[in-house]
């Protein structure tokens, strides 16, 4: 992703490859605000520049988990990365005068921050996903630009504002998607409860578990992830619960990492090791002591 803002900035989103950030954000306001929401997703979240995390309002609480807003103000010739392990789902993101709608992750990413800049995204649940993607499947690792510059202009004109410029963003936002998704089928709520037991539900391991949580069968949970996310239950769960260890090998320096492993379903401490190689690009041990610093080394 390449999208500039009204500004001077830049986010670029890539594979990461461990690559150590450059430079540093001068926040625009308090490092980071999330509301109490869910904070797994962002691997070095006390390097954030400006960070809001804001619950979705009622009238969509059915199609948006929830809104974040970066912000950052860097100076010239410096940058600012954000390593991501992004949740199993769908974002639709307003940076600037462009909208984008990316297709759910299956590994890790970084976003280069530059200049100054803000962006406005909403964490799709899985029932709104539909409406603005026929194949989320087609979009994995991807995204595509939307044509609404209705859009564009009503967000871009609420964050040139000042106290209330947030809500006034996600009220934009809110109106957009009130206007072109249609009201969630029970199907769509089925789908909706089970991408909820399978991020939240640490005891869900298998794809019977979730299917059986929410009472369908292991077939229609398949059919149902595709549709409405675009990965499998298993990918799915397998993001949620390497998540839940990158969480618990950053904030619990002290926990012992073959109990972290088995806390959380892998087999042992060596298959914990091989999900955080692959996705990451390293070991556990190696993202503790990178957690720990102001700034990421190299990945070993």
């Amino acid at each position: 992703m390449n999208i500039g803002d009204s500004h001077t900035g830049a986010m670029r989103s890539r594979p990461d490859d461990g690559t150590p950030a450059t430079g540093g954000a001068r926040a625009t306001g308090d490092a980071h605000a999330t509301d109490g929401l869910d904070g797994r997703g962002v691997l070095y979240p006390t390097r954030l520049p400006r960070f809001t995390r804001l619950p979705a309002p009622a009238v969509v609480a059915d199609l948006v988990a929830w809104f974040w807003i970066p912000e950052w103000d860097l100076p010239d010739g410096r940058s600012s990365r954000q390593h991501l392990i992004a949740f199993p789902a769908s974002n639709l993101v307003v940076e600037g005068g462009t909208v984008t709608v990316s297709g759910p992750s299956t590994r890790a990413s970084h976003r280069d921050l530059a200049g100054r800049g803000w962006a406005v995204g909403a964490l799709l649940r899985p029932a709104a996903v539909p409406a603005l993607l026929a194949d989320p499947g087609a979009l994995v690792d991807g995204e595509r630009v939307v044509d609404a510059p209705d859009l564009a202009e009503a967000v871009g004109t609420a964050m040139r504002g000042e106290d209330d410029r947030h809500e006034r963003a996600v009220a934009a936002v809110v109106a957009w998607l009130g206007d072109r998704v249609p009201e969630p089928d029970a199907e769509a709520l089925t789908a909706n409860a089970l991408a909820d037991v399978v991020s939240s539900d640490s005891a869900v391991l298998r794809v019977e578990d979730a299917a059986a949580a929410v009472g369908v069968s292991v077939r229609t949970a398949q059919r149902l992830a595709r549709r409405y996310v675009g990965l499998s239950p298993l990918a799915m769960i397998r993001r949620r619960r390497l998540q839940e260890a990158a969480e618990r090998v950053r904030l619990e320096p002290g926990a012992v990492l073959a109990d972290v492993a088995a806390d959380l379903g892998y087999a042992d401490h060596a298959h914990l090791t091989r999900d955080f190689r692959d996705v990451l690009g390293m070991t556990p041990t190696a993202y503790r002591s990178r957690s720990a610093r102001p700034t990421p080394g190299p990945a070993v």
